[in-house]
């Protein structure tokens, strides 16, 4: 019964030296660190080192067979000592066991830092710029808690594989070419044999029993990642939790994931304790027969005591880390296996890249047109259907209808979040599918509907609409949103730490430090996104106030359903199922038609709904 969950796992069985090359591959270049001088000259000391290593191990038990001998020969003792300060010294530069203490050893970890820690900073720099990379629709889709912990897992074992590859696996390979090179020349091939048997045994079962473990592992991966993505996801729900008390509802959901973690974890360290009890059987039955027979060699007065010795000392000592060897083959299993969600993030491709060819958005007045332009982010569900349009340089376009009309789509589309999948966006009659994408942003400034801060102070997430932006400039920014004298109020200031995603500061504080952002940007085309929204009537007259200085003579699209964000307009979209139906025009002395259908039905000379628009106030 206690067998039974082994017998039960889980469907995935690959093997995770599927794709070996690909993976190595990828890990070449952290190992040799290209252009770096410094970083290679240590490499090549370490691997030196290493050579050294190998060299030492062959001589410590000669050296100890030999006083061995000498002392039973009655040897000088000037003989005796010299023999035994060379044996004494190798121990030192040897260290205990297998080298792992050794001066040699500690010296090649020593050097190796530097390479290790260049190693791990590269992976996580490009991982994180990879994920930068991709689209907003993988963002939107993606587990935050899942994703870290595919990523501090893949990093960490980028580290475990390349020391455990080159200063584990290959050396212990060596020393077992070298221990039966030594016992056929020096001794016999029986005892090459011996050792050759042994060490096929034990390294085949332990590939075998670690590849059939390899599914229990790759599971408990992937119930941790659950565990862990609950509980970020719970957390980061905090308030939501409260609004429903569903606070127990949430503790059974983490403990249930966690339950089937430790089940698949029980799997993982009970068939971890049959590999062990494996390579106990056949490393003591090797060393069984090799003992008796050199033994029986000694009695026979073929070999002398010291060639006893001198055998039991190697056998142990290449015994040592061949029983590390199951450990170090297990580690890089498990390493290949975490490193499997980290490639398949490298693996991700980006939505939306830039063309080969494409050069920088040549801006020039600011003219912006969408031309039959048609998008889904489902296939067979299209938010735009042939949308045309064109707003006319230092023009302001509003755009309104119900939710799930496709304007915020319009605003994403711009800003080339996806790519058009019919039609044509221009920006100066320029396809801006044609442009880098940093260059057509850097012209726009975008105030979103649902503002998220960065968990620092108030000036700081100011400052990251131009991060070259003095104290002064963020405070003029500050001023134009009408939160400067806010700001002023807290205890700290602009110091103020704002909180996970700006959640010490009201809905309205963190829409005014959005709009400072865009503000300070000082972008030729803005987009704003519902950006009053979360603002009262005298607190948004004042930021339309400011707003109008900073779209002044600036292409600007504005999304909104308050009638009073909209009556500066030059031009009204009315968005209807994916098309627009209607249009107004503002003129200078007020609207130039009357009334704007702001209802969900589509026939033509609807009455219901029917919204006047107030003449602007100037």
């Amino acid at each position: 019964d206690l067998l039974s969950p082994l017998l039960a796992g889980p469907g995935q069985t690959s093997s995770t030296w599927q794709g070996f090359g690909k993976k190595v591959r990828l890990l070449l270049p952290f190992m040799w660190p290209q252009g770096k001088v410094l970083l290679q000259v240590l490499v090549l000391l370490c691997l030196a080192l290493l050579g050294v290593e190998r060299a030492i191990n062959v001589f410590v038990p000669i050296y100890y067979k030999n006083i061995v001998n000498e002392l039973s020969d009655g040897s000088s003792w000037n003989t005796l000592a010299s023999t035994v300060c060379i044996y004494v010294f190798l121990k030192f530069l040897q260290g205990g066991g297998a080298g792992s203490s050794g001066f040699v050893s500690n010296m090649r970890s020593f050097l190796w830092i530097r390479v290790q820690q260049y190693s791990s900073r590269v992976v996580q720099v490009r991982l994180f710029a990879h994920l930068h990379s991709l689209s907003l629709r993988w963002h939107l889709g993606r587990r935050t808690g899942e994703v870290l912990r595919s990523v501090d897992r893949g990093t960490s074992s980028i580290d475990s594989l390349l020391s455990y590859i080159v200063f584990s696996i290959f050396p212990t390979i060596a020393d077992i070419v070298i221990a039966i090179i030594y016992f056929v020349t020096y001794f016999n091939a029986w005892f090459g044999l011996i050792v050759f048997v042994c060490m096929f045994l034990y390294l085949t079962f332990t590939i075998i029993i670690t590849e059939w473990r390899t599914k229990y592992r790759r599971d408990m991966n992937t119930q941790d990642n659950a565990a862990k993505a609950k509980a970020v996801d719970s957390l980061l729900n905090f308030e939501t939790v409260k609004y429903y008390n569903a606070e127990n509802y949430e503790v059974e959901r983490f403990e249930d994931a966690i339950l089937k973690y430790q089940l698949s974890e029980w799997k993982t360290n009970a068939s971890l304790a049959l590999l062990n009890q494996t390579q106990s059987l056949i490393i003591g039955l090797g060393l069984l027969a090799g003992s008796l027979l050199c033994a029986y060699f000694v009695t026979e007065k073929k070999f002398q005591v010291g060639d006893y010795v001198l055998f039991a000392t190697y056998i142990i000592q290449l015994y040592t880390p061949l029983n590390w060897f199951g450990t170090y083959y297990r580690i890089i299993q498990k390493s290949f296996i975490d490193m499997e969600s980290m490639f398949s993030l490298f693996d991700e491709e980006g939505e939306v890249k830039d063309d080969v060819n494409a050069g920088n958005l040549l801006f020039k007045l600011g003219k912006v047109e969408f031309e039959n332009v048609h998008f889904s982010y489902i296939d067979g569900m299209e938010v735009l259907r042939d949308v045309s349009f064109t707003v006319m340089p230092g023009q302001t376009v509003a755009l309104v209808g119900q939710s799930g009309s496709g304007k915020s789509t319009i605003l994403r589309l711009l800003f080339r979040f996806y790519n058009v999948q019919g039609g044509c966006i221009r920006i100066d009659g320029q396809d801006i599918s044609k442009v880098k994408q940093a260059s057509l942003r850097a012209h726009i400034g975008v105030v979103p509907q649902d503002t998220v801060l960065f968990n620092d102070s108030i000036r700081n997430n100011i400052r990251y609409g131009r991060i070259s932006a003095s104290d002064n400039e963020v405070e003029e920014a500050a001023q134009s949103a009408d939160i400067h004298h806010k700001i002023l109020t807290f205890p700290e200031g602009y110091d103020t730490q704002v909180g996970e995603r700006g959640l010490k500061l009201s809905g309205g504080e963190k829409q005014r430090v959005a709009i400072a952002r865009t503000i300070l940007k000082a972008p030729r085309i803005i987009l704003l996104d519902e950006a009053t929204s979360a603002l009262d009537t005298q607190t948004e007259r004042n930021i339309q106030a400011s707003l109008a200085k900073v779209c002044a003579n600036r292409t600007t699209i504005v999304v909104a359903h308050r009638l009073s964000t909209i009556i500066s307009a030059d031009q009204i979209l009315v968005l209807n199922d994916g098309q627009i139906h209607h249009r107004a025009l503002i003129s200078a002395s007020g609207l130039t038609s009357g009334v704007v259908c702001v209802c969900t039905h589509q026939q033509t000379g609807c009455v219901h709904s029917v919204a006047p628009l107030p003449a602007p106030s100037h």
